[in-house]
């Protein structure tokens, strides 16, 4: 390990990504939970001197229609946090961001980091409100930013969408499914981690951002019809238009929800690959079959 991770700190520690990170780092590692009402005093008391820090802690789910949580949880903590960074002197954050700061649906090529941001829901909003805040920091001080925008993450434990779209692939009905082809940007937890550890240990990534993302794009047709194979089940996708299914999805109030499995939204690495020698190496379909090792192993009587 380089000298760059002789001292870590990690907020999420305990949640999918910071599980997976910590098997990455071989030093000692101080966590910092930012999910209690005391978080500011937990920010306060953390020892931060000369730390690279891992901010993944934030809220992605659970929208109750107030748009503040999202931001308190998402930007005004990681502007608590790196506020004390630079009183402490640390050394580099590294903030785990989402490619959905550009929207909801890339156009012809796949979004690249120099892109113009338009977030269009209150997660999306407050990541990026994140990274503006932590671009201001380092532009005030010596602390060194990286921030690694990151798609839909696959890997045992996934919940929220991923795991929705599992447990239905796990049901006996026929899935309008098959005329699903635009493809998504994907990476798996493992190699997730590992790009957030280049990004901490490179010069070259001091106020850098960079798209973690396989190289090819997964559509949700054929990614619903990898997890049935794996399950041992008959794939039973019949074809509708993504236009029928998209109209059909707001009637009944669903149509975001439909626009993530119509939609095509890519992030290109190849940032990442030329500065960072990084490369996502788990491919859909050995990423779907550990999901379904691991569902398999969660559900068992």
């Amino acid at each position: 390990m380089s000298s760059a991770l002789s001292r870590v700190v990690i907020t999420g520690a305990s949640g999918f990504v910071g599980s997976a990170l910590k098997t990455g780092i071989s030093s000692s590692i101080d966590a910092v939970s930012l999910g209690a009402s005391d978080w500011e005093a937990r920010i306060a008391a953390a020892n931060l001197e000369g730390a690279t820090i891992f901010h993944l802690a934030g809220r992605a789910h659970a929208f109750d229609g107030d748009e503040s949580a999202f931001h308190r949880d998402n930007a005004d903590k990681t502007s608590a946090l790196a506020r004390a960074a630079v009183r402490e002197g640390a050394r580099r954050i590294v903030f785990l961001s989402t490619l959905k700061v550009y929207g909801e649906q890339s156009g012809a090529r796949p979004f690249a980091p120099e892109d113009p941001t338009a977030p269009e829901d209150a997660y999306a909003r407050s990541k990026l409100a994140a990274e503006e805040a932590l671009t201001q920091v380092a532009h005030e001080s010596a602390l060194e930013v990286t921030i690694v925008r990151s798609p839909l993450v696959y890997g045992p434990g996934a919940r929220a969408n991923l795991a929705a779209l599992l447990r239905l692939a796990d049901s006996p009905w026929p899935l309008p499914f098959a005329s699903l082809t635009a493809a998504r940007s994907f990476v798996h937890v493992d190699d997730l981690a590992r790009l957030l550890v280049a990004a901490a240990e490179s010069p070259a990534a001091k106020g850098k951002t960079y798209i973690a993302a396989h190289r090819q794009g997964a559509a949700t047709g054929r990614v619903v019809a990898s997890m049935r194979r794996q399950l041992g089940r008959p794939e039973r996708l019949w074809p509708m238009s993504p236009a029928m299914l998209e109209g059909l999805s707001t009637v009944i109030g669903q149509r975001a929800r439909a626009l993530r499995l119509t939609r095509p939204l890519l992030g290109d690495p190849a940032a990442a690959e030329r500065e960072l020698g990084w490369s996502a190496r788990v491919s859909i379909d050995d990423a779907v079959e550990e999901l379904v090792r691991d569902y398999r192993g969660r559900n068992q009587p």
